[in-house]
């Protein structure tokens, strides 16, 4: 993800969740595929709070990966598909990003304006300075014509002032990155798409956590470990296909979980209870003012507007100020209100100083620096960046691709194992029984009474969590009332 600050509304949740599967323990033997019984809970063998609490997290387990596994499939392999992106745009559009170094730069004054030429009817709403001599410049506008969130930017040769091409952007995303994002974010279906990826960023911590607790209660032998951590071999095909599904799942976790925790945090509805806690402890993340003192200065000019020092004497002065790398400077709102320079070096370390220039003096009224950052603000920067692709630059984006083909596998593998828990024996088309119902009757009261407590607040404020969860429970309920009376009718 080249380096340029996160698009508006951009509520991505690149890759995604955990998997499938429909047991948890090696051990437990095959269920019976001539008649179609439910899988039967497994009996403890001796009292104790895991024994309880291991049926309902199977049921759990179970059900959320059959389904809440499209959603995490289809994120899996949109976030896949984003990882590319750099690479991508830099073949799309070399010719717009890059230069070919020649002399002295001409004024960035002089390029804003070619650029205001080429993009007649336009506002302009910013100018991003590359760090390298090979870098082009961006100006970009506003204009009534493009879809909501988009804008047109024109890339100038800093050499020349010659506009090397104009392209639609939605904030600093190119075209092809726009709409992979897009893809990723909400399937191109608006704001209703962004349900599905919220949804699998919402269960993946889930999924996750839960599979870890079944799967280190599976062996209980000399060679614990590494079973963890290293998928049996063996001729039977459930197990093997389990092992290879729990011992990715180990490997994997912590990149998942992260992804799970970053993708909430811009998403539509768990994001926005997410910043009201982030403000509450004091996490927000800052931005220097940009409203001007007032001054007895006259306003220069007829029309009342005051003196302006210009766009080069702006970065003169950022660069003093100690900023560096790519700049993004954005003009004035309005006569009271000053022009902001920020740094936009988004891969580590990363640097995010920005500074407020009064545009009658070029003087910096005020300067932020990024380790001034609160730790949070900090840590969401890191992991947002992370997300995407741009902090750890080609690693990130193999680690993140590695991460989406083991989320592709598991929940692939967890469909099989479903399959391979069908009745062979029964007339048409038949799947995978889930576990035994009931389970919660096997937790004591007072672990479960906690659990529900939990799972209402956290449904509360992750609702596409709660509700998901809140229809499993409605469901499951109305089948077995329904099976119970046809038991009752049968009798």
């Amino acid at each position: 993800m080249p380096e340029s600050p996160i698009p508006p509304d951009s509520k991505a949740v690149p890759v995604a969740p955990a998997a499938v599967s429909p047991e948890a323990d090696l051990d437990i033997p095959p269920s019976p595929r001539s008649t179609g019984e439910s899988i039967p809970a497994p009996a403890p063998a001796a009292p104790g709070l895991w024994r309880g609490l291991r049926p309902l997290l199977l049921r759990l387990h179970f059900y959320a990966g059959i389904l809440i596994g499209p959603f995490i499939l289809v994120a899996a392999v949109t976030g896949l598909a984003y990882t590319v992106t750099p690479q991508v745009e830099s073949m799309l559009y070399e010719h717009q990003l890059e230069v070919t170094p020649r002399r002295t730069a001409e004024p960035l004054a002089g390029q804003v304006a070619a650029a205001k030429r080429a993009v007649p009817g336009g506002t302009l709403l910013s100018v991003t300075k590359g760090a390298g001599p090979s870098d082009s410049t961006r100006v970009t506008f506003s204009k009534d014509d493009l879809p909501e969130g988009y804008t047109l930017t024109a890339f100038v040769d800093p050499y020349d002032n010659k506009v090397l091409g104009k392209l639609k952007t939605f904030g600093q995303w190119l075209p092809a990155r726009a709409w992979l994002d897009d893809l990723h974010r909400n399937l191109h279906l608006g704001d209703f798409g962004r349900n599905y990826s919220e949804i699998a960023a919402s269960w993946l911590w889930i999924e996750v956590l839960g599979g870890l607790a079944l799967w280190a209660g599976t062996v209980r032998n000399r060679q614990r470990l590494r079973h963890l951590l290293l998928p049996r071999g063996g001729a039977k095909s459930r197990r093997r296909t389990l092992s290879w599904h729990g011992a990715v799942g180990v490997w994997a976790c912590v990149g998942l979980l992260a992804l799970s925790a970053t993708g909430l945090t811009w998403s539509a509805h768990a994001g926005a209870s997410i910043g009201k806690i982030q403000d509450a402890l004091g996490g927000s993340t800052p931005a220097v003012t940009t409203t001007l003192p007032a001054t007895d200065e006259p306003a220069a000019g007829t029309g009342g507007e005051r003196k302006d020092v210009g766009i080069d004497a702006v970065v003169a002065a950022a660069r003093d100020a100690g900023l560096v790398g790519v700049l993004v400077i954005t003009p004035p709102a309005d006569v009271d209100s000053a022009y902001t320079v920020e740094e936009n070096t988004r891969s580590w370390p990363e640097q995010q100083d920005s500074v407020a220039v009064d545009p009658a003096t070029g003087k910096v009224t005020q300067k932020l620096d990024f380790d001034d950052f609160p730790l949070l603000a900090k840590m969401t920067s890191w992991g947002v960046d992370a997300h995407m692709g741009l902090l750890f630059g080609l690693a990130n984006q193999i680690v993140l691709a590695l991460l989406a083909i083991a989320v592709i596998a598991m929940t692939l593998w967890g469909y099989r194992m479903w399959w391979l828990r069908r009745p062979t024996r029964a007339e048409g088309l038949a799947v995978g029984r889930a576990p035994a119902r009931g389970a919660w009757r096997g937790v004591p009261g007072r672990v479960l009474a906690p659990i529900m407590l939990l799972a209402a607040v956290i449904g509360y404020y992750v609702p596409f969590f709660g509700l998901p969860l809140l229809l499993f429970v409605l469901v499951d309920v109305a089948v077995g009332a329904v099976r119970r009376r046809r038991a009752g009718v049968t009798a």
